[in-house]
């Protein structure tokens, strides 16, 4: 089941922004080139739109298996990928395209579950935005995205004596089992991912609970709570730290 395109893409000014921001290039000089793989036409055409729009070079598939083909035998600076294809699911397409190349991936889902974003994180994914969307949003992902470049992930973080197995979900510190729920396990993951990076309520509660942060809500704060009373509050050093008037950032602060 594919989500269509909402009425609050279309008042989307894809124009908006200063008139001298920079195209974006790659290491080459080249216009960036982005592969979108979408079977939706109507969305496949607003992205096509918009990016071409923000001065990226834009590529359509709309089957799993043509993107794959595509995105193998191109070099593309970002993916952006839809879950559900025709023929090959967005998870298929990512898991066999990461045999050969680190391209940046961007998923595109309808399926508001922890566990499916989750899974995309460990099977290479590099960031996911459900649907729908506002096309600013995405804009501003894609341009985090292409900033950060392709840096694979290993099957496993470690920091200090906290280790995280992402294939097996287990989580140990000093040797010993932490039980975590899956929206634990995957605030933990976002957290330790940007190790030593100071994140904000608003990017945790995008990124985890893929929400709009609304300052009333407590439920960043009451979730790294229980995060810490769990991985942190018995051991030392201390990992997950507050930072005033901004948010949380994992890291060592040893003395």
């Amino acid at each position: 089941m594919h989500f269509g395109v909402h009425d609050p893409y279309h008042r989307v000014n894809l124009n908006s922004g200063p008139a001298n921001r920079p195209v974006p290039s790659n290491e080459g000089g080249c216009a960036m080139r982005i592969l979108v793989v979408e079977d939706e036409p109507k969305t496949a055409e607003y992205l096509r739109k918009g990016l071409t729009e923000s001065a990226f070079v834009v590529d359509l598939a709309v089957t799993g298996r043509d993107g794959l083909h595509q995105a193998v035998e191109t070099d593309y600076d970002l993916v952006i990928l839809d879950v559900m294809l025709p023929g090959m699911n967005g998870w298929d397409v990512l898991k066999n395209l990461r045999e050969s190349k680190d391209t940046p991936v961007l998923f595109l889902t309808a399926r508001d579950d922890v566990d499916d974003r989750v899974r995309g994180l460990e099977l290479g994914g590099d960031d996911y935005l459900a649907k729908p969307f506002a096309f600013v949003e995405l804009l501003a992902r894609v341009r985090t995205l292409l900033r950060r470049g392709p840096v694979r992930e290993s099957e496993r973080i470690e920091i200090e004596d906290l280790e995280i197995d992402l294939i097996r979900h287990r989580v140990l510190r000093a040797g010993q089992r932490i039980d975590l729920t899956p929206r634990e396990f995957a605030l933990l993951h976002f957290l330790a991912r940007r190790h030593g990076e100071v994140l904000s309520r608003t990017q945790i509660a995008s990124h985890v609970w893929d929400m709009n942060f609304d300052s009333d809500t407590n439920v960043v704060d009451v979730a790294i709570r229980r995060l810490r009373a769990k991985m942190d509050d018995q051991f030392a050093p201390k990992l997950i730290h507050s930072v005033r008037g901004i948010g949380y950032v994992l890291e060592s602060r040893r003395s």
